[in-house]
């Protein structure tokens, strides 16, 4: 069962999820929810996920392991924060998450518990390789018709001015 959205009850503000990592395509994705929201209100939630590793037979290496992505999930916020200043989306609130887990369990959780978040902006990759893995498992993956909000694609090709114009 889909819960329900409470971005248009008083108190609450709508949230544009952007899933952060060092894939060129984010920057796409950021700035198309920057568009929309600059257009209609709201605000960007930014989600780290510190995926687990195959080793992790040490708590000392693990803790050091989440300890390193973290440290990485929050550089990757205030790189991606720069880059919505300079492209005039200075004034855009944004929120920072960081998640340990699988990606799309992650995803899935923080859709759950918080209600404001009423759609998730992918961007995709431009390479032969496809539009990425993200791209790929939540959109045409097995929970694509049962995902709980809209997924919006945004072509990794596209300009600023484009994304502006058509948001």
């Amino acid at each position: 069962m889909v819960k329900k959205r409470r971005v248009f009850e008083q108190g609450h503000r709508r949230k544009f999820l952007v899933i952060v990592d060092e894939t060129p395509e984010v920057e796409r994705a950021l700035y198309f929810a920057a568009s929309r929201i600059g257009h209609t209100g709201g605000q960007i939630a930014l989600l780290y996920v510190i995926e687990p590793t195959d080793f992790t037979q040490w708590a000392g290496v693990k803790a050091m392991q989440v300890e390193e992505e973290t440290a990485k999930a929050k550089a990757l916020f205030r790189l991606n924060r720069r880059k919505l200043d300079k492209a005039g989306f200075e004034t855009i609130p944004t929120e920072e998450v960081v998640r340990s887990g699988k990606r799309p369990e992650e995803i899935l959780k923080l859709i759950d518990e918080d209600e404001d978040i009423a759609i998730m902006i992918l961007g995709a990759a431009v390479d032969k390789g496809g539009p990425g893995p993200l791209v790929s498992s939540l959109a045409t993956g097995k929970l694509a018709g049962n995902f709980p909000i809209p997924i919006v694609i945004v072509p990794g090709n596209l300009s600023l001015d484009d994304l502006k114009a058509m948001a």
